[in-house]
């Protein structure tokens, strides 16, 4: 190339930076212009695809873009806007991609990790969105030290991120990017009280710091604090409507509180703008299966498994239906994915959970068992679960909650009587008793609410031992007006679940048997119902179940029957140390006398026998839990027996349960 081309070029290159701030439209016509003279220049080629960009020509600045990398893939800000492109295509994932070869070749891209936690948001992967978030921080840290606290946080180095970002905050205590990050360093260590203050002083500093807004509304929502969550990410949606993350967690905290039409109407939009992306059509999906609205929960579940085949989640979630059946096709995919070296862990272990649930359609109970019994163990290799702490913390509450306990605090507490808690193991019939009782006129069904157990870990909280368990030295230490404040508390943090005026509400959060304690001294006048269910058919429809979060217990048949077992010998000591306060249903007992059982149940809770509560099937009302096409039919008898053709394999389970299995459905004497 002559000199004169050169200086030509160089010139050229000039003119089309400086016209892309000014005038996009002329940029691109020069660099075409120059371009038909010189079509391999490679920095040429790279502004066109930006005045592509810059006037949403997307697809051709993507085509021009991927040009340019196949003629030098190591140009790290053309991998950048091909990203930048790819994601105002709603190309999602190779977004991602791109965002990632942008990273491996200049780690700390902070444009990069910025627009990549944005997408990941979007996804609704906020853990990885934080960490993307983390990053961009670190990169984009001025001073050295919050430069420093940042490489050591994505060491993972916590306690020399701390010592850093404290030390910082001493000299320079209104910084108020090094408060977000030391609230990440607190969320990191679960110390998520620290955390909330910590954003809550950033946010009131420096109000428009949308960054912080937007993590604090998302601890909210993990805090199981849905209001605050709620209004948080309402303020971010006033400054920008159509910003898909903000959007996508209003969806989330929407849906928690049961406001599922408006939490579809947000997934709705996304799904259109985004109609590529495979995770927001399954939590679409999550969302039509609560409401009932069955043909289109199915056709979002399909949609996210054409866009990803290897989708195992969504795979399993429609097996989770219950009532679905999977094709032949379906079949051999899962098949071919659990084979596939390149599926992640996560989706290997829904694989196993799908395949054995079409197995047990299919009547291949040895297959069946062995999906189920591969994708328990894989699961429970992530897990750290003890069956022996969780037998000890039964065992301290025995000890500490007596029934001179109950005796010395019988009139305490909120004497509010609204509510009413279902208790128990899952899969033991719970979703089935609040559909029944949520058919009379005068209770309202919510859905399993975190906030008892959110109470407990508060209590927790203050307690110096960390033991699972350790609140009832906090418990018994509690004044009458501190403990009415607990149940007014619990009140409060429900009331955003409730929609209706009628008197009653349920909540059906089986753990909440591990705290009948809390709930007696707190809202002494509450009822509570425990749903039981024969030991092999409650623990083995468990093994059958992936959950989503928790039941950590439920991943192994041995583990399985000791959580029964002390759950058994639990609510035995509640019923001899608060006797008549909890009611219990044998599930077998209401498959075959239904109206009795009904009419039984309806009497605890103070309630009028309503003809509706026997055709609880008609009910419309959403329903989250897994059983949720179950309670829509009428009660039947098929799952009283679905353990019995497994039994073979049923040893560790028998011999973990013991004596709960031979005196059900009355408990054993446990105590020496």
């Amino acid at each position: 190339m002559s000199l004169d081309v050169s200086r030509a070029n160089d010139q050229a290159v000039a003119r089309v930076r400086e016209l892309l701030n000014k005038d996009p439209k002329a940029a691109l016509s020069e660099a075409e212009e120059v371009l038909e003279q010189t079509p391999h220049h490679l920095e040429l080629l790279f502004l066109k695809g930006v005045a592509h960009h810059r006037i949403a020509e997307y697809q051709q600045a993507l085509v021009t873009f991927e040009h340019v990398l196949k003629t030098n893939d190591a140009i790290t800000e053309a991998h950048f806007q091909l990203a930048l492109s790819q994601a105002s295509l709603k190309l999602m994932g190779p977004a991602v991609a791109s965002l990632r070869r942008v990273i491996s070749l200049e780690p700390l891209h902070r444009s990069a990790w910025r627009v990549l936690s944005e997408i990941l948001s979007i996804e609704g992967d906020f853990d990885a969105a934080s960490e993307a978030q983390l990053r961009h921080i670190e990169a984009s840290a001025s001073n050295p030290k919050l430069r420093e606290a940042g490489a050591a946080m994505i060491r993972n180095d916590i306690p020399r991120a701390e010592r850093l970002l404290k030390s910082y905050l001493k000299a320079v205590p209104t910084d108020v990017a090094a408060m977000r990050m030391l609230a990440e360093v607190a969320v990191r260590v679960g110390r998520d009280s620290d955390a909330e203050k910590l954003l809550s002083r950033c946010l009131s500093l420096a109000p428009k710091f949308s960054g912080a807004r937007y993590n604090y509304a998302v601890l909210m929502h993990r805090m199981n604090k849905p209001a605050e969550a709620l209004a948080q990410v309402e303020a971010l949606l006033l400054e920008d409507p159509e910003k898909p993350s903000y959007r996508n967690l209003i969806a989330v905290i929407l849906s928690r509180i049961g406001e599922y039409e408006r939490s579809s109407d947000y997934y709705e939009s996304l799904v259109d703008d985004y109609p590529d992306n495979p995770k927001i059509w399954l939590s679409y999906a999550h969302v039509l299966k609560t409401e009932g609205k069955r043909s289109e929960c199915e056709a979002a579940y399909r949609r996210a498994i054409a866009l990803q085949p290897n989708f195992g989640e969504a795979f399993w979630s429609l097996a989770n239906l219950k009532t679905f059946r999977f094709e032949e096709d379906d079949i051999n995919t899962m098949r071919q994915s659990v084979l596939d070296a390149g599926t992640e862990l996560n989706s290997r272990v829904q694989f196993h959970f799908a395949l054995g649930k079409a197995a047990e359609d299919a009547g291949d109970h040895e297959q069946c068992f062995e999906h189920y019994s591969q994708g328990n163990e894989l699961h429970a290799s992530t897990l750290n679960y003890s069956a022996e702490k969780n037998t000890r913390r039964m065992l301290r509450m025995k000890s500490s909650f007596t029934r001179e306990f109950f005796d010395q605090r019988a009139s305490l507490g909120c004497q509010d009587p609204s509510p009413i808690f279902i208790v128990g193991m899952p899969r033991a019939g719970s979703t089935l008793l609040e559909q029944i009782l949520s058919s009379h006129s005068k209770v309202e069904g919510t859905t399993e609410l975190p906030d008892i157990v959110t109470l407990a870990r508060e209590l927790r909280e203050r307690s110096d031992e960390k033991e699972i368990g350790s609140y009832d030295n906090v418990l018994a230490s509690l004044n009458a007006s501190e403990l009415a404040e607990l149940g007014e508390t619990y009140l409060a943090r429900t009331k955003i679940h409730r929609k209706t005026e009628k008197p009653f509400f349920i909540d059906k959060m089986p753990n909440n048997f591990l705290h009948i304690a809390l709930i007696a001294v707190t809202l002494p006048n509450a009822k509570i119902i425990d749903a039981r269910r024969h030991p092999l058919a409650c623990c083995f429809s468990n093994f059958k179940q992936y959950f989503a979060q928790g039941q950590s217990f439920s991943y192994s048949l041995s583990d399985m029957g000791s959580f029964y077992r002390d759950y058994v010998e639990l609510m035995a000591h509640y019923d001899r140390g608060l006797p008549g306060k909890v009611h219990r249903v044998i599930y077998e007992e209401m498959v075959a006398d239904t109206e009795t059982q009904i009419r039984r149940m309806l009497d605890h809770c103070g309630l009028d026998f309503e003809p509706e509560c026997l055709r609880f099937f008609e009910n419309d009302r959403p329903v989250r839990t897994a059983s949720s096409e179950q309670v829509r039919q009428p009660i039947y008898s098929d799952a009283i027996a679905q353990w019995k053709p497994f039994e073979v394999h049923l040893n560790p389970l028998k011999e973990a349960l013991g004596s709960v299995l031979k005196t059900y459905p009355s408990a054993p004497s446990f105590d020496p």
